[in-house]
C-alpha cells in the first residue's frame, strides 16, 4: 500500500515530542501564565521576547558545542539562502543577544527581564518533557555582582511555586566558582577521571577532555557512581567566591527558603558561574528531573562580543509544573461565576440575542450562549455547566417588552430588567457579588 494512503488511513497526529493543549487543560496553563505575570510585575520584571529562530552559533558560542543542548538536542538548519539557524532551545542566549543588540543597558541597571514561551529540543518524550515546550524565565542583567540578586531570582521560583500551590519541593545550591579557581578544580577533576577513564560512558570519555565538568551532569549508572567520590568544588572556591556562595545563602535563610548543598550540581552549559541550582518536586525527582533551574552568567556577554557583565538567571518547565499540579491532585482555581449566559426561546429572540450578544461584548461583559440549542431547558443546563453567574433569558414577551429577563443562578431569583438598562444592572449585580463585571 502506497504510504500516502496508509497516512490518511490512520489520520494525522501530533509529531512526536508535540503536544496539543487542550480546552480542558486551560485552566492550568491560565493559572501558570497569570502567576508568572504576577510575580514578574511585583518584583519589576518586564517582558523581553525573542525571536524563536536565533543564529545557531549564538548556542553553540554560549552554551557550548559539546554540550547535549547544541550537540544532540537543537534543531538546526540551512536556510535556503545559506544561512544555519536553531530553534531556541532556551531563552538566556537570545535574551543576552537582544540586550546587547537593543543597548538595554541605556534604560538603566541592573536590567530585570521577564519571558515565557516555546523552546525546542529534541529529547527523549516522557512524562512533563516535550520536543516544544514552554519556558518561564526570569533574568537580572547587569548592575553589581551582587549575591542578592542570586537569591532574589530563586526566591522568585520559590514564590512561582508557592502560587501554584506546589509544596514539598527541594532547592540544590552550589558555587562552580569563577575564572580564577574552576581552572584548578578541573584540572583535580580530570586527573580523578583519567585514572577512572575506563569505567565512564561513551560521552564521558569525550567530555573529559572538551570540559571534564559536564561528567558530574551525566545521569548514566555508572558515572552517577563515579560521581560519588569526585573533588568536592565547594573546597576549592577562591575567598572572593566562597565569600559570594555564603552571601547568597545567608539571604535564603533571611527569606525562610529551604536549600540542600549539592557540591557536585554544574549544570549542562558553558556559561554559568558561581551559583547554580535546581528545583526538584518531592516524589517526582525521577519521573520529571528538574522543574526550574538556573544560575549566575558573568561571562555570557564576553562570548557574543560584550564586555563584563554580571548577571544572574533562571527558568521553570511549565509542562513539568503542570504534571506537578496534576500528580497531585493540584486543581486551578474554579470560574468564580462572573459570566453570564445568554438564553433565548424562539426564532425571533435567537435573532435578537444575537444582536444583544455584540452589544454586552462591547461593554466588556463576557457572555456565554448556546444559541444553537432550540430548548430553553438546555440552554439553563449549559450555563449551569459553564458555571455562569448570571443568566439572561429572551423571549417573545421581552422582545415586544423591550425587556430581557435576568436570574440569579445561586439563587434562582429572577426579574425583568429594561433592555437599555441590562449592562448597568449586570456590572451592579457582579459588584454586590464580589466580582468584576468583565475578564
Amino acid at each position: 500500500m502506497p504510504q500516502a494512503k496508509q497516512e490518511h488511513e490512520k489520520g494525522f497526529r501530533a509529531v512526536k515530542g508535540m503536544h496539543d493543549v487542550l480546552p480542558s487543560d486551560q485552566p492550568y496553563w491560565d493559572r501558570l501564565d497569570a502567576a508568572a505575570r504576577d510575580i514578574a510585575r511585583a518584583y519589576g520584571f518586564s517582558r523581553l521576547e525573542p525571536p524563536i529562530l536565533e543564529d545557531a552559533d549564538l548556542y553553540k558560542k554560549t552554551s557550548g558545542e559539546t554540550s547535549d543542548v547544541v550537540s544532540k538536542e537543537m534543531y538546526a538548519f540551512r536556510t535556503k539562502g545559506g544561512d544555519l539557524l536553531a530553534l531556541r532551545p532556551e531563552y538566556t542566549p537570545g535574551t543576552a543577544r537582544a540586550y546587547l543588540e537593543h543597548n538595554l543597558s541605556r534604560a538603566g541597571q541592573p536590567q530585570k527581564l521577564f519571558s515565557m514561551g516555546p523552546v525546542f529540543r529534541h529529547d527523549r518524550p516522557q512524562l512533563g518533557r516535550y520536543r516544544q515546550f514552554t519556558q518561564i524565565g526570569f533574568e537580572t542583567v547587569a548592575g553589581p555582582n551582587d549575591p542578592i540578586y542570586d537569591a532574589e531570582i530563586i526566591h522568585v521560583f520559590t514564590e512561582l511555586l508557592k502560587a501554584l500551590r506546589i509544596d514539598q519541593w527541594k532547592l540544590k545550591v552550589n558555587s562552580i566558582g569563577c575564572r580564577v579557581c574552576r581552572p584548578l578544580y578541573k584540572k583535580q577533576l580530570t586527573n580523578y577521571y583519567k585514572s577512572r577513564e575506563k569505567e565512564l560512558c561513551a560521552d564521558c570519555k569525550e567530555r573529559l577532555a572538551a570540559n571534564p565538568l559536564r561528567l558530574l551532569d551525566c545521569k548514566e549508572a555508572s558515572c552517577e557512581a563515579l560521581k560519588e567520590k569526585a573533588p568536592n568544588f565547594l573546597d576549592k572556591l577562591c575567598a572572593t567566591c566562597a565569600e559570594h556562595f555564603k552571601s547568597v545563602l545567608e539571604y535564603l535563610e533571611e527569606v525562610g527558603t529551604m536549600y540542600e548543598l549539592e557540591s557536585r550540581l554544574v549544570r549542562g552549559l558553558d556559561y554559568y558561574d558561581r551559583t547554580v541550582f535546581e528545583f526538584y518536586a518531592a516524589g517526582e525527582e525521577e519521573a520529571l528531573g528538574a522543574i526550574a533551574a538556573g544560575g549566575r552568567y558573568d561571562y555570557l556577554m564576553e562570548m557574543i562580543g560584550g564586555h563584563l557583565t554580571p548577571a544572574v538567571g533562571g527558568a521553570a518547565g511549565a509542562e513539568r509544573l503542570i504534571a506537578v499540579m496534576k500528580a497531585r491532585g493540584i486543581a486551578p482555581p474554579p470560574r468564580n461565576g462572573k459570566r453570564v449566559f445568554l438564553a433565548h426561546a424562539g426564532s425571533l429572540a435567537k435573532r435578537k440575542a444575537f444582536g444583544l450578544l455584540a452589544e454586552l461584548r462591547r461593554q466588556g461583559i463576557a457572555v456565554s450562549e448556546a444559541l444553537s440549542r432550540e430548548s430553553l431547558s438546555a440552554q439553563l443546563k449549559a450555563a449551569d455547566k459553564e458555571s455562569a453567574g448570571l443568566a439572561l433569558i429572551l423571549g417573545q414577551k421581552e422582545i415586544y417588552e423591550h425587556s430581557v429577563i435576568i436570574r440569579d443562578l445561586r439563587t434562582g431569583l429572577q426579574e425583568a430588567v429594561p433592555r437599555d438598562r441590562i449592562a448597568e444592572e449586570i456590572k451592579k449585580r457582579f459588584a454586590t457579588m464580589g466580582h468584576a463585571g468583565h475578564q
